[in-house]
Protein backbone atom coordinates (compact mmCIF):
# COMPACT_ATOMS: atom_id res chain seq x y z
CA UNK A 1 0.00 0.00 0.00
CA UNK A 2 1.17 3.47 -1.35
CA UNK A 3 1.33 5.85 1.72
CA UNK A 4 0.84 9.60 -0.14
CA UNK A 5 0.73 12.74 2.10
CA UNK A 6 -2.00 14.83 -0.02
CA UNK A 7 -2.59 18.08 0.41
CA UNK A 8 -5.02 20.44 -0.98
CA UNK A 9 -4.26 24.20 -0.89
CA UNK A 10 -6.16 27.49 -2.11
CA UNK A 11 -5.97 27.61 -5.66
CA UNK A 12 -8.54 27.13 -8.21
CA UNK A 13 -8.94 23.54 -8.98
CA UNK A 14 -10.66 21.70 -5.83
CA UNK A 15 -11.98 19.14 -8.53
CA UNK A 16 -8.51 17.94 -9.10
CA UNK A 17 -8.37 16.65 -5.33
CA UNK A 18 -11.75 15.37 -5.12
CA UNK A 19 -11.15 13.32 -8.25
CA UNK A 20 -7.35 12.52 -7.27
CA UNK A 21 -8.47 11.50 -3.74
CA UNK A 22 -11.78 9.24 -5.13
CA UNK A 23 -8.69 7.39 -7.80
CA UNK A 24 -6.56 6.83 -5.03
CA UNK A 25 -8.72 5.54 -3.03
CA UNK A 26 -10.46 2.79 -5.74
CA UNK A 27 -6.66 1.88 -5.86
CA UNK A 28 -6.05 1.08 -1.67
CA UNK A 29 -3.43 4.12 -0.61
CA UNK A 30 -3.02 5.27 3.12
CA UNK A 31 -3.90 8.80 2.50
CA UNK A 32 -2.62 11.34 4.58
CA UNK A 33 -4.65 14.35 3.85
CA UNK A 34 -3.92 17.83 4.66
CA UNK A 35 -6.58 21.10 3.55
CA UNK A 36 -5.60 24.83 4.14
CA UNK A 37 -7.93 27.22 5.34
CA UNK A 38 -8.47 28.98 1.97
CA UNK A 39 -8.65 25.09 0.27
CA UNK A 40 -11.93 25.08 2.66
CA UNK A 41 -13.12 28.31 0.80
CA UNK A 42 -13.11 26.85 -2.88
CA UNK A 43 -14.28 23.80 -1.88
CA UNK A 44 -17.49 25.13 -1.21
CA UNK A 45 -17.28 27.66 -4.00
CA UNK A 46 -16.46 25.21 -6.58
CA UNK A 47 -17.79 22.05 -6.12
CA UNK A 48 -20.90 23.85 -3.69
CA UNK A 49 -19.68 21.10 -1.17
CA UNK A 50 -19.82 22.15 2.89
CA UNK A 51 -16.39 20.79 4.64
CA UNK A 52 -19.06 18.03 6.41
CA UNK A 53 -20.38 17.12 3.02
CA UNK A 54 -16.96 16.88 1.44
CA UNK A 55 -14.95 15.08 4.30
CA UNK A 56 -18.02 12.39 4.21
CA UNK A 57 -18.02 11.78 0.48
CA UNK A 58 -13.84 11.00 0.98
CA UNK A 59 -14.75 8.53 3.70
CA UNK A 60 -17.74 6.75 1.44
CA UNK A 61 -15.02 6.40 -0.98
CA UNK A 62 -12.22 4.98 1.23
CA UNK A 63 -15.09 2.66 2.98
CA UNK A 64 -15.63 1.28 -0.79
CA UNK A 65 -11.90 -0.50 -0.62
CA UNK A 66 -11.07 -2.12 2.62
CA UNK A 67 -7.39 -1.57 1.91
CA UNK A 68 -7.38 2.44 2.17
CA UNK A 69 -7.31 4.40 4.91
CA UNK A 70 -7.61 8.21 5.00
CA UNK A 71 -6.01 9.88 8.22
CA UNK A 72 -6.88 13.86 8.68
CA UNK A 73 -4.54 16.62 9.73
CA UNK A 74 -4.66 19.93 10.51
CA UNK A 75 -2.50 22.68 9.06
CA UNK A 76 -1.20 24.01 11.92
CA UNK A 77 -0.34 20.99 13.63
CA UNK A 78 3.39 20.53 13.72
CA UNK A 79 3.60 17.15 15.50
CA UNK A 80 1.18 15.44 12.61
CA UNK A 81 3.22 12.53 11.07
CA UNK A 82 4.00 14.24 8.07
CA UNK A 83 6.17 16.79 9.70
CA UNK A 84 9.19 14.15 10.68
CA UNK A 85 11.40 12.35 7.91
CA UNK A 86 11.07 9.84 10.40
CA UNK A 87 7.63 8.66 9.74
CA UNK A 88 8.17 6.59 6.00
CA UNK A 89 6.18 8.15 2.99
CA UNK A 90 5.77 7.36 -0.55
CA UNK A 91 5.17 10.63 -1.64
CA UNK A 92 3.69 14.02 -1.41
CA UNK A 93 1.12 15.49 -3.79
CA UNK A 94 0.05 19.25 -3.35
CA UNK A 95 -3.37 19.68 -6.07
CA UNK A 96 -3.98 22.13 -6.44
CA UNK A 97 -0.88 24.13 -5.07
CA UNK A 98 -0.96 27.98 -5.04
CA UNK A 99 1.50 30.49 -5.95
CA UNK A 100 2.19 31.23 -2.45
CA UNK A 101 2.37 27.44 -1.16
CA UNK A 102 5.08 27.30 -3.94
CA UNK A 103 7.30 29.83 -2.57
CA UNK A 104 6.96 28.94 0.60
CA UNK A 105 8.40 25.67 -0.33
CA UNK A 106 10.77 26.95 -3.06
CA UNK A 107 12.13 29.26 0.04
CA UNK A 108 12.21 26.51 2.67
CA UNK A 109 10.54 29.34 5.39
CA UNK A 110 7.32 27.31 6.07
CA UNK A 111 4.68 28.42 8.00
CA UNK A 112 1.94 25.26 8.18
CA UNK A 113 2.35 21.85 8.21
CA UNK A 114 1.79 21.62 4.24
CA UNK A 115 5.16 23.47 3.45
CA UNK A 116 6.46 21.91 6.47
CA UNK A 117 5.45 18.08 5.03
CA UNK A 118 7.15 19.25 1.35
CA UNK A 119 10.33 20.01 2.81
CA UNK A 120 10.49 16.88 4.29
CA UNK A 121 9.15 15.30 1.21
CA UNK A 122 12.07 16.68 -0.65
CA UNK A 123 14.56 16.38 2.08
CA UNK A 124 13.95 12.58 2.48
CA UNK A 125 14.56 12.52 -1.82
CA UNK A 126 10.84 10.88 -1.99
CA UNK A 127 8.58 12.35 -5.24
CA UNK A 128 6.94 15.55 -4.26
CA UNK A 129 4.44 16.55 -7.07
CA UNK A 130 2.98 19.95 -7.13
CA UNK A 131 0.13 20.80 -9.49
CA UNK A 132 -0.56 24.38 -10.03
CA UNK A 133 -3.40 26.11 -11.75
CA UNK A 134 -2.17 29.34 -12.56
CA UNK A 135 -1.85 32.12 -15.35
CA UNK A 136 -0.26 33.69 -16.86
CA UNK A 137 3.06 32.95 -14.57
CA UNK A 138 5.22 35.89 -13.38
CA UNK A 139 8.85 35.80 -13.19
CA UNK A 140 8.58 35.15 -9.75
CA UNK A 141 6.12 32.30 -10.44
CA UNK A 142 8.69 30.99 -13.06
CA UNK A 143 11.44 31.47 -10.46
CA UNK A 144 10.36 29.58 -7.63
CA UNK A 145 9.56 26.16 -10.30
CA UNK A 146 12.47 26.18 -11.24
CA UNK A 147 13.96 26.50 -7.65
CA UNK A 148 11.98 23.42 -6.39
CA UNK A 149 12.50 21.47 -9.44
CA UNK A 150 16.13 21.76 -8.95
CA UNK A 151 15.30 20.22 -5.55
CA UNK A 152 13.48 17.45 -6.84
CA UNK A 153 10.21 18.13 -6.98
CA UNK A 154 8.23 17.77 -10.38
CA UNK A 155 6.12 20.69 -11.45
CA UNK A 156 3.03 18.66 -12.81
CA UNK A 157 0.65 21.66 -14.18
CA UNK A 158 -3.19 21.61 -14.18
CA UNK A 159 -3.33 21.48 -18.46
CA UNK A 160 -6.17 19.03 -19.06
CA UNK A 161 -5.77 16.91 -22.49
CA UNK A 162 -8.60 17.19 -25.06
CA UNK A 163 -7.67 13.84 -27.32
CA UNK A 164 -9.54 11.73 -25.74
CA UNK A 165 -12.54 14.17 -25.95
CA UNK A 166 -13.74 14.43 -22.50
CA UNK A 167 -17.46 14.56 -22.21
CA UNK A 168 -17.98 16.14 -18.47
CA UNK A 169 -15.98 18.05 -16.84
CA UNK A 170 -15.02 15.08 -14.58
CA UNK A 171 -13.61 13.48 -17.18
CA UNK A 172 -11.47 16.75 -18.49
CA UNK A 173 -10.25 16.65 -14.89
CA UNK A 174 -9.68 12.86 -14.76
CA UNK A 175 -6.87 13.77 -17.80
CA UNK A 176 -5.03 15.41 -15.06
CA UNK A 177 -4.99 13.40 -12.61
CA UNK A 178 -4.20 10.66 -14.59
CA UNK A 179 -1.04 11.63 -15.21
CA UNK A 180 -0.44 12.17 -11.23
CA UNK A 181 -1.43 8.76 -10.79
CA UNK A 182 1.32 7.92 -12.86
CA UNK A 183 3.98 10.08 -10.95
CA UNK A 184 2.89 8.72 -7.64
CA UNK A 185 3.46 5.10 -9.50
CA UNK A 186 -0.33 4.41 -8.59
CA UNK A 187 -2.65 2.48 -11.12
CA UNK A 188 -6.30 3.03 -10.78
CA UNK A 189 -8.59 0.24 -10.50
CA UNK A 190 -10.09 1.82 -13.68
CA UNK A 191 -8.84 3.61 -17.33
CA UNK A 192 -9.66 7.44 -16.10
CA UNK A 193 -8.64 8.63 -19.62
CA UNK A 194 -7.90 6.78 -22.90
CA UNK A 195 -3.61 6.07 -23.26
CA UNK A 196 -1.88 8.29 -25.79
CA UNK A 197 -2.27 6.04 -28.90
CA UNK A 198 0.27 6.36 -31.94
CA UNK A 199 -0.42 4.70 -35.82
CA UNK A 200 1.83 2.16 -34.38
CA UNK A 201 -0.05 1.14 -31.69
CA UNK A 202 -3.04 0.63 -33.51
CA UNK A 203 -0.78 -1.33 -36.51
CA UNK A 204 -1.11 1.00 -39.38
Amino acid sequence: MKRIVTAITGASGAIYAFRLIKAMAEAGTEIHLIISGAARFVIEEELQLTQKTFKANLETFCRQNPKTTLEYHEAGDFTAAPASGSKPMDAMVVCPCTMATLGAISSGAGTNLIHRAADVTLKEKRPLILVPREMPLSLIHLQNMTQVAQAGATILPASPSFYSRPDSIAALADTVVARILDHLGITPMRELTPRWKTSHDSGN
